[in-house]
């Protein structure tokens, strides 16, 4: 099996993130409410944009099967966590297109398409997934 990232602890609670095939870079921080400097993505705020980003590229593949156009679809994250155990209790994702021009069935098409991206189907039941779409 081929090794597809890499990740190294740089200290003071960061860590970076490499993508092997492209050698995009990432990095990490703990938030300041856990002791970090807050100043990049923590790892619990990586699942949340991952679940938006796999929500999104999703529903690029199904609306380019269906003729629709969804550049400039947005998304408002917020993650919630719970303390004891400190985890994320929900991630909410509210996605909105000023424009979008689609069919009631397209729309549907694209909402059920978000639901089930790999990231959904990934994560634990026991976090709740609230997604709201304003088009």
């Amino acid at each position: 099996m081929t090794h597809s990232m890499t990740s190294e602890y740089l200290g003071d609670l960061r860590s970076s993130a490499t993508h092997l095939k492209s050698n995009n870079t990432i990095i990490t921080d703990a938030p300041v409410d856990n002791n970090g400097k807050g100043e990049a993505f923590s790892p619990t705020d990586l699942i949340a944009s991952a679940l938006t980003n796999c929500m999104i590229t999703i529903m690029g593949i199904k609306a380019a099967q269906e003729n629709v156009d969804i550049k400039g679809l947005k998304a408002e994250v917020t993650k919630v966590m719970s303390a004891n155990p400190r985890k994320i209790s929900e991630i909410i994702i509210s996605f909105s297109h000023d424009h979008l021009e689609a069919t009631p069935k397209q729309i549907e098409v694209l909402k059920r398409a978000a639901k089930t991206c790999p990231v959904a189907l990934s994560l634990s039941p026991d976090i709740k997934q609230t997604i709201s779409f304003n088009f």
